[in-house]
């Protein structure tokens, strides 16, 4: 026990010069002295055979993994909305002042170009790093994230805590690590994400990254008020914050920072690509509330995007699962924003017109971070500069084409490959059937082999057929397999989205099965009860009904049945409509449930959450604390309800 109570102690004092020089940049002891005290620990560890869970020898990397496991996240992480310029900015702010009236504090902070990642401690301890993902479940990264000198392993707070945060890698490291590699790293954004999905954490450790701490995505004891508050804590707790942290008392005030930053970012160590600003209240950004997507209470702001000119060579059109055709520019290979352009999109025939771009020109390209190239206007023709002519005919299968608005449509849909393989892998990804293991690369070899058309093809498919598939061993095949038995009971939401319908994405497919909960109910609806749904636009109940009206879909989904497809009913607590026509406003916090476990039960008894309380509004919600809302109901006197009193409603 002696010996580690001694390693302990060596431990920390480690720990504590490792973090001066890391993350305060100063330096208490000389490398050589570090050095020292690093090996005689690494001595002790092999004597005793223990290694603590804060120990800084575990920073090298552990053994390389053979899969990233998926987690899922205690909250959901949400992405942030953005503006690109100055007058977005002012349409943020006075929406939400509508929404919530509150006096103007914002903090203002870098957007760092990394990669979000999510770390968990419990009882002091980091117990779990994750990539984002898609904001409900992540990766498990805890091997490649141990290895980032900024992450406390341990932290003085013992409670559960997420803290969100960016990794990156610094410019002068990417330099270096250039200079020592035979593969030199384009940019610093793409050697974070490679270094953090690599399976081997000791190259991860080679990158020598940094983490940002930025903010609190749940906290056990939560006595933070603002987003001041956050910093705070996450100083006292030896996350590194990043050098830049402003208050602003306007939006004149944060255009200002924003202008200067924008001026001087080209000399940071660090790559950022714009600037966060968030309402310094927590209090006021609960009340405001999220959207599907982002919270309302934040805003990213994106820096001008990058532009360049280059030579458009020629035009290649896209043939995508619906039979839309994208035409697709090839160009003259350009650096721009730390990567190597080779292609950039155009709308549609009508985009090419309108921008007069032609084979052999040169025209202007954009990219703006994470987003594909497009391609602006055009920069200058010359007198060998062809016209780019309509296609008449289907790049893929030759069936003539069918004009719709400015859109060019392949009518083969049967019969045209590419739909055919697009489809199947919009039925196969994540949010559809979650079939695991079938790239597109896959799905071309499965459709050219064994002539897999249909959904209900790749349930057909046989361990013999798919040992044939280049990189399929035996744990991949058994992957795959299991994978294709599991998708057998898909929720109703899934499978709607899975059937690839026009304008049904996911948001609209969870609305249709909360409002129809099961399928032979939304086969059967009229037109007109579709449209009657909110967010259901004309033209998508005219798509939905397009869609089961077709004979070949419906069989289909017969095929899909006959195979041992059960497609879920929505549960029995969403068939309720007790609450139909009634439409909530939530504020403050209730007693037992969340704002977003309110919006939930709301919903899935009929009823419509809404964002701000007018005279249509038929009850708040109010729990305790609540702000402005609540006053402006007491005025409108509209009937004021608790969490009690929500559930004897129902």
């Amino acid at each position: 026990m002696a010996n580690i109570e001694e390693m302990q102690k060596l431990v920390d004092k480690i720990n504590k010069y490792s973090y001066a020089y890391y993350t305060l940049d100063n330096p208490l002891i000389s490398d050589k002295e570090w050095d020292a005290l690093y090996d005689k620990l690494k001595e002790m560890e092999k004597n005793e055979g223990i290694v603590l869970p804060d120990s800084p020898t575990q920073r090298v990397g552990a053994e390389p993994l053979s899969s990233f496991k998926k987690v899922p996240h205690t909250h959901k992480i949400y992405s942030l909305d953005k503006a690109q310029s100055f007058g977005e900015l002012d349409e943020w702010e006075n929406k939400n002042q509508k929404l919530v009236s509150y006096t103007p504090s914002y903090s203002v902070e870098y957007k760092f170009d990394g990669l979000n990642l999510s770390l968990l401690y419990k009882g002091g301890n980091l117990v779990l790093a994750s990539t984002r993902g898609n904001g409900t479940v992540g990766e498990d990264v805890t091997s490649q994230v141990k290895t980032i000198r900024t992450v406390p392993l341990k932290i003085n707070y013992t409670g559960e805590v997420e803290v969100q945060g960016e990794a990156v890698m610094r410019l002068s490291e990417l330099a270096l690590y250039n200079k020592t590699t035979t593969e030199p790293l384009k940019n610093a954004r793409n050697a974070v994400a490679g270094a953090i999905r690599n399976l081997d954490p000791k190259e991860t450790a080679k990158r020598n990254l940094d983490f940002v701490a930025y903010n609190i995505n749940y906290i056990e004891d939560n006595n933070l008020k603002t987003q001041e508050d956050i910093k705070t804590f996450l100083e006292k707790n030896k996350f590194y914050v990043g050098q830049y942290f402003k208050l602003a008392s306007s939006m004149s005030e944060v255009k200002s920072l924003i202008s200067l930053v924008d001026k001087e970012r080209k000399n940071l160590d660090i790559l950022i690509d714009g600037m966060v600003i968030k309402i310094n209240s927590l209090k006021i950004r609960e009340e405001l509330g999220s959207t599907d997507k982002f919270p309302r209470g934040a805003i990213a702001f994106k820096f001008e995007a990058e532009e360049t000119s280059t030579m458009l060579k020629d035009i290649t059109w896209q043939v995508g699962r619906t039979g839309k055709l994208t035409p697709v520019a090839e160009l003259e290979p350009v650096e721009l924003a730390g990567a190597t352009i080779k292609r950039a999109t155009l709308n549609n025939y009508n985009d090419i017109l309108r921008k007069k771009v032609k084979i052999n020109s040169r025209v202007f390209i954009r990219r703006s971070n994470e987003v594909i190239p497009e391609i602006l206007a055009l920069a200058e023709e010359y007198n060998d500069s062809e016209e780019i002519l309509k296609p008449k005919t289907c790049p893929v299968c030759g069936a003539k084409l069918e004009e719709t608005d400015a859109d060019l449509f392949c009518p083969n849909h049967n019969g045209c490959s590419k739909q055919i393989i697009e489809r199947l892998s919009h039925f196969v990804s994540r949010n559809a059937m979650n079939i695991e293991g079938l790239s597109i690369k896959t799905i071309e070899a499965l459709h050219e082999n064994f002539n897999v058309t249909h959904f209900s093809d790749l349930y057909k498919l046989k361990k013999e057929q798919i040992e044939t598939l280049e990189g399929f061993k035996d744990k991949k095949i058994n992957n795959f397999f299991n994978s294709l038995e599991a998708s057998k009971m898909p929720t109703l939401a899934n499978f709607i989205f899975a059937l690839g319908i026009d304008n049904v994405g996911k948001k609209t497919a969870k609305q249709l099965a909360v409002r129809f909960k099961n399928l032979s109910n939304l086969i059967t609806a009229s037109h007109e009860t579709l449209t009657s749904l909110n967010d259901i636009a004309d033209l998508t109940a005219e798509y939905i009904s397009h869609y089961f009206a077709d004979k070949n879909n419906m069989e289909e989904i017969e095929s899909l049945k006959e195979i041992g497809i059960k497609v879920q009913e929505t549960e029995e607590s969403a068939l309720s409509q007790k609450l139909a026509g009634l439409k909530f406003v939530l504020t403050g916090t209730l007693p037992t449930l969340s704002r977003n476990e309110a919006t939930a039960l709301i919903e899935e008894n009929g009823g419509e959450v809404m964002s701000t309380v007018s005279k249509n509004t038929s009850f708040v919600l109010a729990g305790k604390d609540a702000g402005s809302k609540l006053e402006k109901a007491q005025k409108l006197g509209i009937n004021i309800i608790s969490e009690d009193e929500l559930y004897n409603l129902i």
